[in-house]
């Protein structure tokens, strides 16, 4: 299969789990046996499914083929190039390519100036007014390539412009920027571009990011911090004729490398074709194609089968051709099964878990409550069978113990409500370590001293003690959750054995991703703005000003997810405890109710058997639903482990 095909698998695959978590969620509504928390989750799990993206970002120095592999892996079929694909610099701005179904084919531009804004690149793509837009007429490839070709424009500032906007000065144009000798500097015109394209793998929810070149990554540090790091794939490209240089290094240290990515990147070397010069055969060709190959993972540190040597512009050329002979010598098709066995699985798997978690725990939960609401109706029907031809003191002797039984519930409850006290002060310790208060409390005290700090050395230990704080604070927060989680483990264990309610241990959350995440920001962090070199030669209200925008945006981010997912597991641990109380009330009142009816008209006691004769029925016919609407999750999600495997077999035949 394709990388195309396999996407379009991906995304049949994701919409047929759509379409069984609502199902379940339908189901739950209609029989009324879910509540509002359930339906929040599962509302929110089925969103994310339908607004999943996937995302490809390529990296690479100026005239290294990036746009031009774009246009071969994902855009051949539309006939031409669809990225501008020529000598010099093509992409001066990040762009992104995608597709979302209320959008219309149009480009949009953030002018550079917006850099002296305080808002990052995300929040500035929620303001229509601060975005240039052009319409794009998908109709005409070269009227599309016209308009394209916008990402590459430029303009010319002062140089003390330039270095307020975050560009790098040198006046020897080999660490940076190069003055004109008027003393201005050339730029990119735009911040970032956004290609509304509606293209098949567009519109299934893959994202195409393309990087320009080294300069102007540096002048957008949301590019390393963000964009880069959540891609699902990054794709290195250098050129086979010139190999590994030092502006080649310099992004793939800072860049690619850095927060020790290791899954979904490869290396692409480009422009093989420079090779194929006729006056060699076709083994010395090869020979000097594999010594590029070793050369370049001895400079990388990287194993060689993670390098794929192409030619971009032969492939593109073979699949607008249907020239099969040229595309098998264009290497194309190695790096794109390259993409569909690493990315497309790795994703699946991510999502496949994400929804099983989520869904096994109200799974369970319902089965449950349908179990136990089962099981009461036997019970009852056991005590009312019994009745048949007792006298009265029978009937209120069988009142009685059921008062007792639930007298005894009761003194569990002042327990229970006990421990929901003790479980609402220790949520809000919880929440107040990964809340938003503390962070800006947090912030500030850095921006303070970062203000305050005269020498470089104070500027690196405001960011080193950030951090330091920001780690303390999930580190409290760990400590919080295993403190629930210990009290909750305690009161299920009381309730299944005193009251007989089938309470699994509850569910465990860990803050070890958000840790992670903090980790990885904090190496970038310091490679891009807490070195030596960085701090003396930038100005110190530049370093604040890129840091407060980027890092401490980034770190809000992860607080955020970190808040969101706490709160969210507060609600969802409780829920199986609180259910089952309600529901085991709701059992003991109905069984003193049945017993009282009785007692006062015994002809009541043959309609109330034949009432929950068909209790047990239903119940247990819910329970079967239950169980086929499980099956079919599950169905929908083994699709891919049987997809994945299929193409494992494939690939071996081949």
């Amino acid at each position: 299969m394709t990388l195309a095909e396999q996407f379009s698998a991906y995304s049949r695959w994701r919409g047929e789990t759509v379409e069984a978590v609502l199902r379940l969620r339908n189901w739950l509504n209609r029989n009324d046996v879910g509540d509002a928390q359930s339906d929040q989750r599962l509302q929110c799990l089925i969103e994310r499914l339908r607004a999943d993206k996937l995302t490809v970002a390529f990296v690479a120095e100026f005239s290294r083929g990036k746009s031009e592999l774009i246009n071969a892996i994902f855009f051949a079929g539309h006939g031409g190039r669809i990225l501008p694909s020529s000598a010099g610099r093509t992409t001066m701005c990040p762009t992104e390519l995608q597709w979302t179904p209320e959008s219309r084919p149009e480009l949009r531009l953030l002018p550079i100036d917006t850099r002296a804004r305080t808002e990052p690149v995300s929040e500035l793509k929620l303001l229509d007014e601060c975005w240039t837009v052009e319409p794009l007429d998908t109709e005409s490839t070269a009227k599309l390539q016209a308009a394209l070709a916008r990402v590459g424009e430029v303009t010319r500032v002062a140089e003390d412009e330039a270095a307020r906007l975050g560009f790098k000065i040198d006046p020897e144009g080999e660490d940076g920027l190069k003055p004109a000798h008027d003393g201005s500097v050339e730029v990119p015109k735009w911040r970032h571009a956004v290609i509304q394209f509606p293209h098949p793998l567009l519109e299934q929810g893959l994202v195409v990011l393309d990087t320009p070149g080294l300069n102007a990554i540096g002048a957008e540090p949301e590019l390393t911090l963000s964009l880069l790091p959540n891609a699902h794939a990054v794709l290195f490209i250098l050129a086979a004729d010139t190999g590994v240089t030092l502006s080649d290094m310099a992004v793939w240290r800072d860049y690619v490398n850095a927060g020790a990515r290791e899954k979904g990147r490869l290396v692409v070397l480009n422009k093989i074709d420079g090779l194929w010069d006729g006056l060699r055969d076709e083994a010395s060709i090869e020979a000097e194609i594999e010594h590029q190959v070793q050369s370049v993972a001895d400079t990388l540190e990287i194993g060689t089968e993670a390098i794929f040597p192409v030619s971009a512009q032969k492939g593109l050329v073979a699949r607008v051709n249907g020239d099969k002979a040229l595309f098998e010598k264009s290497r194309l098709l190695a790096l794109e099964r390259a993409l569909s066995e690493d990315l497309l699985p790795a994703k699946q798997e991510i999502v496949r878990d994400n929804t099983l978690n989520e869904t096994r725990d109200l799974l369970h939960q319902t089965e449950v409550l349908l179990q136990a609401r089962l099981d009461g109706a036997k019970e009852q029907l056991r005590e009312l069978t019994g009745l048949h031809g007792k006298n009265r003191g029978v009937v209120e002797y069988m009142m009685y113990k059921i008062r007792v039984e639930k007298d005894e519930f009761e003194q569990g409850l002042k327990k229970y409500y006990a421990v929901r006290s003790v479980f609402t002060g220790l949520s809000n310790k919880l929440l107040s370590h990964v809340g938003m208060d503390t962070l800006r409390t947090e912030t500030r005290k850095t921006r303070d001293a970062m203000i305050e700090s005269r020498f470089s050395l104070g500027l690196r230990e405001a960011i080193k003690d950030y951090f330091a704080r920001m780690h303390a604070n999930l580190g409290q927060a760990e400590t919080d959750i295993s403190e629930i989680y210990r009290m909750l483990d305690i009161m299920y264990k009381r309730f299944s054995v005193e009251h007989g309610l089938k309470l699994a241990a509850p569910e465990r959350y860990s803050t070890r991703r958000c840790e992670a995440d903090l980790v990885r920001l904090e190496t970038i962090c310091h490679s891009q703005f807490n070195s030596t070199l960085r701090l003396m030669t930038t100005e110190k209200n530049v370093l604040m000003k890129k840091f407060f925008e980027t890092v401490a945006v980034q770190v809000r981010r992860i607080f955020e997810m970190a808040n969101q997912e706490v709160e969210q597991w507060l609600r969802a641990v409780m829920a199986p405890l609180e259910i089952q109380v309600r529901e085991y009330q709701l059992q003991l009142k109905r069984r003193l109710e049945s017993v009282r009816r009785i007692h006062q008209a015994t002809d009541t006691l043959e309609n109330r058997v034949e009432e929950l004769k068909e209790s047990e029925q239903s119940t247990a016919a819910l329970i079967d639903e239950l169980t086929e609407l499980r099956d079919g999750i599950h169905h929908a999600l083994e699709e891919a482990v049987r997809a994945e495997k299929s193409t494992v077999k494939l690939a071996v035949v081949a």
